[in-house]
């Protein structure tokens, strides 16, 4: 299970939420674009080296999750995809295939906000990080990181969304229709 962040040193709580911040506004801009708010950034020694944000729909790629966006992004800036040292945060537990490319890369520590009780991958479903004893590199988790604000941001979304489509249901059936030319 992941680390509660009361068990983190002051100096390293208050780089958490700097870098939570971060990724925040990152989600944000997911949501701008219709995607599911999820944002990440890759951090080594107090410089981002990579961030992203989901954008599976736009990308028409399965896996744009904000997680592999910023580590492609690191390993890119690098020139290379062993991201030894660097810290990963990202505002929602990661997944199962993003733990993997996250162990493939090395990364040494992830700090997530909200956790995923349907898939997450730091011990609110699975367990990959850092338990799995099986992997040749294990990386620290530490989960609930501005919790709340990253749980809201994705509620707020998934809120609108099922507005929308309430709006949608209940709109005349040609409203999607484009309004014929004025005389």
């Amino acid at each position: 299970m992941a680390q509660a962040p009361e068990s983190i040193p002051s100096a390293a709580a208050e780089q958490d939420l700097h870098w939570m911040r971060h990724a925040l506004l990152l989600a944000e801009r997911a949501a701008a674009e219709g995607e599911v708010p999820v944002g990440a950034v890759v951090v080594r020694d107090g410089e981002v080296l990579g961030e992203g944000w989901n954008r599976p729909i736009a990308a028409h790629d399965p896996t744009a999750h904000a997680e592999i966006q910023a580590l492609r992004a690191a390993a890119q800036h690098i020139g290379n995809y062993r991201l030894t040292d660097a810290l990963l945060y990202v505002t929602l537990e990661p997944c199962p295939m993003c733990a993997g490319a996250i162990v493939h890369a090395r990364i040494a520590r992830v700090v997530y906000g909200a956790a995923d009780p349907k898939g997450g991958a730091c011990g609110s479903v699975f367990d990959l990080l850092p338990s799995d004893q099986r992997f040749n590199h294990r990386t620290a988790c530490v989960g609930g990181v501005l919790a709340d604000d990253c749980a809201e941001l994705l509620r707020g979304f998934f809120a609108a969304r099922r507005k929308r489509r309430g709006e949608a249901d209940t709109a005349p059936a040609d409203a999607d229709k484009p309004c014929p030319a004025s005389p």
